[in-house]
């Protein structure tokens, strides 16, 4: 009689961290509502059941994808030295042709249109990318301007890495970022220099 093998103990933080993972795969590539709870669960190699159980329903697992994928650095760094310079650099080599597709501007692109996703993607611009980027500049409106740069930066991604207009597309990485840090350079700004601006030389 052969004994009996004792049940695998179950990895409750390694299987919360597979479907987590799955999640944010498959809202990035197919956006929230395409991407279904089935499709989630066999990517993560477990029941939909176990969704529910982990995370209690598809929004709960959006919102947490959403703060998952957006809370490292991308494209806002945490230096303010030449930062118009950082950021328009790493836009263009995020946005080349050969660049790696998985990133939180499409999860945001494919689900911003949602109603249901699209408080959870606000916040979760605000309190990273948002935060981020504000807390670097100097100066009044510091949001409002760090808004207006990211627009610049999600206008470039999209029309470049996802529509793929021709002369963006087909710009060099070190031409192209020299026009955007040109063009952020008036929303990041250097405050303390502004009062000088009557009269002096520019």
């Amino acid at each position: 009689m052969s004994a009996v093998q004792p049940a695998r103990k179950r990895d409750s933080a390694a299987t919360r961290e597979a479907i987590l993972a799955a999640a944010i795969i498959e809202f990035t590539e197919h956006g929230y509502a395409a991407a279904g709870v089935r499709q989630i669960s066999e990517r993560a190699g477990v029941t939909a059941m176990m969704i529910n159980r982990y995370f209690g329903s598809k929004r709960n697992l959006f919102a947490e994808a959403v703060e998952r994928a957006f809370a490292p650095p991308t494209i806002i760094g945490d230096d303010p030295a030449g930062l118009s310079h950082a950021i328009a650099h790493t836009l263009a080599e995020r946005t080349a042709p050969d660049a790696e597709r998985l990133d939180p501007f499409l999860l945001l692109l494919r689900s911003a249109a949602e109603p249901e996703a699209a408080d959870i993607l606000r916040a979760g611009v605000e309190s990273h990318v948002g935060a981020r980027f504000a807390g670097l500049l100097e100066g009044p409106d510091a949001e409002v301007r760090a808004q207006l740069g990211l627009a610049l930066v999600a206008g470039t991604w999209l029309l470049r890495a996802v529509v793929g207009t021709t002369a963006l597309a087909s710009a060099g990485n070190g031409d192209l970022a020299d026009l955007v840090s040109g063009m952020l350079d008036p929303v990041v700004g250097r405050h303390e220099a502004a009062p000088a601006a009557d009269g002096a030389e520019q």
